[in-house]
């Protein structure tokens, strides 16, 4: 008997290709939410860093899991083979188009309205995305499922003001759900762990068992070939939004071009533009005298961007805040020197091996620019420090998960 298949639209222009069948053979242990990567594809948003951890664990789990997406409050687990062709989607970008998405949900949509996940499966949420939903806790009771949850960050409980409006509330509700209905908790980072267990001694929950284990950078080519310029460039990496700090360096450059006028190096923003930080828009809209020193990319794949940081005289990340930083690791895996906020997540992740700053200290940002721009002592010791620097991997990642979840 033939199975269904899906037929996907090419983008060659020539219309339709029938998408590769796939297994049902399988044993699903796994309910993998994919929520967020449906509705970021959807709006067409460049994958951030919680979206490739996302897309990491569909390539991973994905022959071992059933895809459940959340829509207005109700919850839809797909059949395996439904499943299946939802994850071939979100593993290839080019065909992950919203039309190509709209017939895929036809397609499960009737068997997901009536089919229950089955009793004792583990649910994973490693994405954020519907993790405040009231019903979430009682759905996942009703079938006696296992919730384990990835906690990236409590930023928007720890610094509200670099969050758009609203979102403490909402990203409280997202950690009190978890507190409620996790059987365990994955968490980025020893960093990340210390908050959620401050956070849950403050509203009186018990601390669910917990794993830490850190992601890894994107996945490049083995050989990366890096930029090349007429002149030395720094790079930044990440989403534009206030607490990346983006203005300290517009100042650094405005500095550098007033005393070293056309021989100033340059300044690479690369990211999408975010939220609060239209003062950094307007000032990139308007460059001024720093035109022709400063770029912007908004637009950048994964091996586009290693040749950027690969070429870079450093990568430079003066946040106020951050949950993890794989811009830092995949920046030392590229053998490229880092310039950072001393924070403790970068030390946790970076040990030693980074030149770090105060995030506020113009003065300090500026020096450091104007050492690593050249080969100085400090950019070749901390070329010598990483020399045997090993980046955390997926591998590990996963092994200390599924090793993890064996005990619950």
């Amino acid at each position: 008997m033939l199975r269904p298949s899906l037929f996907v639209r090419d983008g060659s222009g020539t219309g339709l290709r029938e998408m590769p069948a796939v297994s049902n053979s399988q044993s699903r242990k796994f309910l993998l939410d994919v929520s967020r990567l449906i509705w970021r594809i959807w709006r067409r948003r460049l994958p951030t860093g919680i979206d490739r951890v996302c897309l990491e664990y569909v390539e991973r789990l994905g022959s071992r899991s059933q895809a459940v997406v959340q829509f207005k409050g109700s919850t839809f687990v797909l059949s395996p083979s439904n499943s299946d062709r939802l994850f071939f989607l979100l593993r290839n970008p080019a065909r992950c188009s919203r039309a190509n998405l709209l017939n895929a949900a036809l397609r499960a949509l009737p068997t997901a309205t009536r089919a229950p996940p089955s009793r004792d499966m583990f649910y994973l949420n490693v994405g954020h995305t519907g993790l405040d939903e009231p019903a979430l806790p009682s759905w996942i009771a009703k079938f006696g499922l296992h919730a384990i949850y990835l906690v990236h960050d409590l930023i928007p409980l720890t610094h509200p003001h670099y969050c758009r409006a609203g979102e403490g509330q909402k990203h409280a509700r997202r950690i009190q759900n978890v507190l409620a209905s996790a059987r365990g908790v994955i968490v980025n980072s020893h960093d990340t762990l210390t908050e959620l267990s401050r956070f849950a001694t403050s509203v009186d929950r018990k601390m669910p068992a917990a794993v830490t284990a850190w992601i890894a950078g994107n996945k490049v080519a083995a050989r990366i070939q890096p930029k090349s310029s007429d002149r030395p460039y720094f790079v930044t990496v990440g989403t534009i939004e206030i607490r990346k700090n983006h203005p300290i360096l517009l100042d650094v450059w405005e500095r550098l071009v007033r005393s070293m006028g056309p021989n100033a190096p340059e300044l690479l923003v690369i990211g999408q533009r975010g939220w609060k930080a239209e003062a950094t828009f307007r000032r990139l809209d308007n460059l001024g005298p720093i035109a022709g020193h400063v770029r912007e990319i908004t637009d950048c794949d994964d091996q586009e961007l290693a040749s950027w940081i690969a070429g870079a005289r450093a990568l430079l990340m003066p946040s106020f805040v951050e949950g993890f930083g794989l811009p830092v690791i995949e920046a030392l895996d590229l053998g490229t020197p880092v310039i950072a906020s001393d924070l403790p997540v970068f030390r946790e992740v970076a040990g030693d091996i980074p030149t770090f700053l105060d995030p506020n200290d113009t003065g300090a940002w500026e020096a450091a620019v104007r050492s690593f721009a050249k080969d100085s002592p400090e950019r070749a010791s901390q070329l010598a420090r990483m020399a045997k620097y090993q980046p955390p991997t997926w591998d590990d990642h996963f092994r200390t998960v599924e090793d993890w979840l064996d005990t619950l």
